[in-house]
C-alpha cells in the first residue's frame, strides 16, 4: 500500500482496500473466462449475442437506453460487436 507523505496507515483502510483488489481481480478473471467462452462459441460456428427483455412483472421502460463507451468497450472486450443490428 501506498500513502500519502505524514499520513499513518488505517487498518481499516488497508482492509478496505484488500477487498477493492479481490474485487478487481476476480472481475478481470470472470471477463477473461467470459471472453474465453464466446470465443470457443464462435470457434464452432454458432454466433453471440446478448438480448434485453423485461421481467416478470416488470413495467415497460418509459425511455430506451443507450449504452456507454464503458458498456461498449466490455462488449467489445467479449468478442461482441455492441453496434451490430
Amino acid at each position: 500500500m501506498c500513502y500519502r507523505t505524514g499520513m499513518s496507515p488505517d487498518a481499516h483502510v488497508d482492509r478496505l482496500m484488500g477487498k477493492l483488489v479481490k474485487a478487481v481481480e476476480v472481475s478481470l478473471k470472470a471477463t477473461e473466462a467470459a471472453r474465453d467462452a464466446v470465443a470457443e462459441i464462435l470457434k464452432r460456428g454458432a454466433e453471440t449475442g446478448i438480448f434485453f427483455a423485461k421481467g416478470r412483472g416488470a413495467r415497460p421502460p418509459t425511455t430506451g437506453f443507450e449504452l456507454t463507451e464503458q458498456d461498449r468497450d466490455f462488449l467489445r472486450s467479449l468478442s461482441i460487436r455492441p453496434d451490430r443490428d
